[in-house]
């Protein structure tokens, strides 16, 4: 996967101070330090909002449903109750846990869990 890396605070500091004293226009400014137009509107917006000039972290994709305790949670139920459905599964986190079906299938699978034969079943290779 290719990651760019994010420009140095020293880069940011100058390319606004270029700015702030009105060497030019965004595009000028732009072309001299050899960055984007787009990427100065960006951190012209981020020291509006947040007052902070800084790498922010990236966000690496979208979070997993069940993690820590409701991971632990949901071995737990699927081992004391291995003939559970997966619309049953969702019934019992209901009040923990706002998820699809999908979304409990493929946690189950992370764990080793297989359906054979209206059982649930833990695949011990497969499982974390």
């Amino acid at each position: 996967m290719f990651c760019m890396k994010a420009y140095p605070i020293e880069l940011r500091k100058r390319v606004l101070h270029a700015i702030d004293i009105g060497m030019g226009t965004r595009n000028q400014i732009a072309a001299m330090f050899s960055v984007s137009t787009f990427w100065i509107y960006k951190l012209l917006r981020q020291r509006r909002d947040i007052g902070d000039i800084s790498p922010q972290p990236q966000n690496q994709g979208r979070k997993a449903v069940f993690d820590g305790v409701n991971l632990q949670k949901l071995d737990a139920f699927v081992a004391a109750h291995p003939d559970a459905t997966l619309e049953e599964i969702k019934e019992h986190f209901s009040g923990t846990v706002d998820c699809s079906i999908v979304a409990i299938h493929t946690t189950l699978k992370r764990l080793g869990w297989n359906y054979k034969k209206n059982l649930w079943a833990q695949n011990l290779v497969g499982s974390l």
